[in-house]
């Protein structure tokens, strides 16, 4: 049955791609396959506002500016290097407090390097502790206020991505799950809200595993991708067992957004398809062909697409920040989705703003702000938001 159901979705994403001029829907499908498109050069303010947050650098302040999550009164920050800290800065950039409870103890966490999510209306910090397996719940204090367990069964391993839905429930994904990996948990007490079953026929990851002679095991992976994208009111679900990627709406209910062919299930070498940073009229992603070579450490050879809504077609692209006023690239990969006011959040290494600054490459608000900066800041942070 849902080899039939998503053949259904495929044909008719075809008979709605035939009448696309007529019609005004936003579905499409891209051949993962062909990279012989035509190129393109955008600049970003074009067609996104853009903020600077310069994060404030004191005492025990200093940090790799990794964006964790962004509230309308605060946000939160990590190292991503293990040693557990949590820097609470406000909207401004101003530092507040840093807070660590990493440890072996029940109110402690190990890890938070599978995300932490801000839930600015009870005050409260979500840690997705995956080393045991579960979510870690303090208050802005770093206060422990509870915790509760993964959902296991069904070779679940633990929520590689936690997003805050709505007031009652958070969005999870499982990557390991074999049968349903994203789900509707309850802010309260972990249970399953809602499980949203995506179909597909066997669950399929972008990474690679070697077996080493001394018996362990060997994992590589072409970096961080997002299987949740929040964009405007919905969610971008972007299951890579599934062909197809789907729009949950807010009432719940699953619509087709894009297809890839070819069907990932015909494909000797499997070759994925990423979405990283979706706007009103272009949609940015990656063709990643799941192969490593172990012996020379190199692969997952990639390319770049973004698809333009008003044109109707693919392109190769680069990004350019229009805060500069020479050709600044940026690298849509290591943009990150944040939340539904808020598309992305990009990084700007403090000691190169200072660089450009003193070449009297930068205008408008960036210059501004690396004007005060030194080459031992904090990085600066850009948002990225819909324009109004």
């Amino acid at each position: 049955m849902r080899s039939i159901y998503i053949i259904l979705v495929i044909v008719c994403f075809m008979m709605v791609r035939c009448q696309e001029n007529k019609t005004n829907n936003n579905f499409l499908i891209i051949d993962v396959t062909k990279t012989d498109y035509p190129k393109k050069e955008l600049i970003l303010q074009d067609f996104m506002d853009v903020e600077y947050v310069a994060l404030e650098a004191k005492d025990e302040f200093y940090n790799k500016g990794f964006v964790e999550a962004i509230g309308e009164k605060f946000i939160l920050i990590t190292n991503r290097n293990g040693d557990g800290n949590i820097y609470i800065y406000d909207r401004n950039g101003k530092a507040l407090r840093k807070i660590n409870r990493k440890g072996q103890g029940p109110e402690e966490y190990i890890s938070i390097n599978s995300g932490i999510m801000l839930d600015e209306n009870n005050n409260e910090i979500f840690v997705n502790d995956f080393h045991r397996k579960r979510i870690s719940v303090y208050d802005l204090y770093g206060n422990f206020k509870r915790s509760f367990k993964d959902k296991e069964g069904f070779g679940s391993e633990f929520y590689t991505e936690v997003l805050n839905y709505n007031e009652d429930n958070l969005i999870c994904y499982d990557a390991y799950n074999e049968k349903t990996g994203v789900l509707l948990v309850s802010k309260q007490d972990g249970s399953i809200t809602k499980e949203v079953e995506i179909p597909f026929n066997k669950k399929r990851i972008l990474e690679q595993i070697m077996q080493q002679a001394d018996g362990t095991w060997t994992l590589v992976s072409p970096g961080r991708y997002k299987a949740i994208i929040p964009y405007k009111d919905n969610w971008l679900l972007v299951e890579h067992s599934s062909d197809t990627v789907y729009t949950l709406a807010s009432d719940n209910n699953l619509l087709p957004f894009l297809v890839r062919t070819p069907p990932i299930e015909s494909m000797d070498s499997e070759i994925f398809l990423v979405l990283r940073f979706v706007s009103d009229r272009h949609i940015f992603m990656e063709a990643i062909k799941n192969t490593y070579d172990f012996n020379k450490y190199e692969g997952f050879p990639r390319h770049y697409l973004v698809y333009d809504r008003i044109e109707r077609t693919v392109y190769n692209y680069t990004v350019y920040n229009g805060d500069y006023s020479v050709k600044k690239e940026m690298y849509m990969i290591a943009a990150n989705p944040v939340n539904h006011k808020i598309a992305s959040w990009y990084p700007l290494e403090a000691y190169q703003l200072v660089e450009s600054y003193q070449k009297g490459e930068l205008r408008g608000e960036l210059k501004k702000i690396a004007s005060t900066l030194n080459e031992e800041s904090n990085p600066v942070i850009m948002l990225i938001k819909h324009k109004k």
